[in-house]
């Protein structure tokens, strides 16, 4: 699977600059940073964080500079690396998840990150195992019960095969969280991802960037959502570690 990650296409492990998509995707990451900081501090104060396919390590550099005590897990070699030598973070292997300690974190994070683990409920148990009692765990997934998915069928970007082992809707996730001891408090949209979904999905569908198209369908998908279900493409899943 390593060498679907390596393409410069796939942002959110490329540093490099290349075209309006590419600044469109960095711009709405930082912007989101501040939003991600202030929704996870509604529920903890400063402490300890895990970021679970952390990247190239821009989310975990907010929280540092905020005096959280950040960890991160990121597979990929490139990523991983600049994390460490621009940020100075503490990022780790895949496999270095076993050598961490239980009950060790105030925050788990994956902004979407589950939907590429191969085995699920595994990684929900070292999830449990690593968040302290009452720890928050943060989910981030695209949703396939969106209006833009359905509009954009097996065009939908959000699929993301073959990267995207697993497909997930509000049911399913609250199902998985129930299974492992978590309870859901809370669910909020990501309303940009609709755009950028919407512009990659027009990629794949006519081979071509219609921005004016990928605008009207991101608003379109948004407002449907708003009105019924809140079904947005991406939805942030926050929940407790229960105590039993």
């Amino acid at each position: 699977m390593e060498k679907y990650y390596q393409s410069d296409a796939y942002f959110s492990h490329s540093k490099k600059k290349k075209g309006l998509i590419t600044f469109l995707y960095d711009a709405v990451k930082n912007y989101s940073l501040g939003k991600k900081y202030r929704l996870i501090t509604s529920y903890k104060k400063p402490g300890t964080i895990l970021d679970i396919g952390c990247a190239t390590g821009e989310f975990l550099n907010y929280f540092a500079k905020e005096g959280w005590n950040c960890t991160g897990i990121e597979p990929a070699i490139n990523p991983r690396k600049y994390a460490i030598e621009k940020y100075n973070l503490d990022v780790k292997t895949e496999e270095g998840i076993e050598q961490l300690d239980s009950q060790s974190f105030d925050v788990i994070s994956l902004w979407h990150v589950l939907e590429h683990v191969p085995v699920l409920n595994e990684r929900m148990r070292q999830i449990y195992r690593m968040l302290k009692p009452n720890g928050l765990l943060v989910i981030a997934l695209p949703n396939y019960r969106s209006w833009d998915a359905q509009h954009y069928g097996k065009f939908w970007a959000g699929y993301d095969v073959p990267r995207h082992l697993y497909h997930f809707d509000k049911s399913s996730v609250e199902k998985l969280l129930n299974n492992h001891q978590f309870t859901l408090s809370e669910i909020k949209p990501m309303k940009f991802d609709s755009f950028y979904v919407s512009l990659l999905s027009e990629k794949y569908k006519s081979k071509k960037m219609n921005y004016v198209r990928a605008l009207i369908n991101g608003l379109k998908s948004n407002n449907k959502a708003g009105r019924k279900q809140n079904n947005y493409s991406s939805l942030i899943y926050l929940a407790k570690k229960s105590n039993s």
